[in-house]
């Protein structure tokens, strides 16, 4: 994906237009920073002692993409792709990702995250912003879901930055 491709969220649009096309500029922006590399630059580690690194960003945010907009808003009943690290669930905000096993590839892992960001996509179609699913102990609406994972992928969007930076000296989108 060119830099031109990377949608512009509209100045003037309802909120539900807003939030979907926010997320949607950071899933662009991640995708930028992953293109043009070779797997091992993809596999390259941000500075020590951090072991993250853009495939692993990418492993990761496909997990989140399934976690919340499967398992969570349509209480689709999936394993993670990657358990956590040291165990235990990813529904409940430890989604897994990070570690890189040998023979993972950046095609594979692409496809699996855009495969989620298209079931994520028709997940959200048919349901209002103030629809609820439930989750531990409470009752979650689909804003919720889409400004968290706004935050989700800012966050992770300055990090594949760095990353980034550090690999080939590439900055900016």
């Amino acid at each position: 994906m060119s830099t031109a491709e990377r949608p512009m969220p509209p100045l003037d649009a309802d909120e539900r237009t807003t939030l979907a096309s926010w997320l949607d500029f950071y899933r662009a922006t991640l995708a930028q920073k992953c293109a043009d590399l070779s797997e091992e630059g993809l596999r390259e580690a941000s500075a020590a002692p951090s072991p993250i690194t853009l495939l692993g960003l990418l492993q990761h945010l496909a997990e989140v993409e399934r976690n919340w907009f499967r398992r969570v808003l349509a209480q689709e009943d999936l394993p993670p792709f990657f358990p956590p690290a040291g165990g235990g669930d990813a529904g409940q905000g430890r989604e897994g990702g990070w570690e890189v096993a040998e023979d993972a590839t950046y095609g594979q892992a692409l496809a699996r995250w855009e495969e989620e960001v298209a079931a994520a996509r028709e997940n959200c179609a048919a349901r209002a912003l103030d629809d609820t699913s439930p989750f531990p102990g409470a009752q979650v609406t689909l804003r919720w879901i889409y400004t968290h994972m706004i935050g989700e992928y800012a966050r992770h969007c300055g990090h594949a930055d760095l990353i980034r930076e550090r690999v080939d000296g590439r900055t900016g989108v």
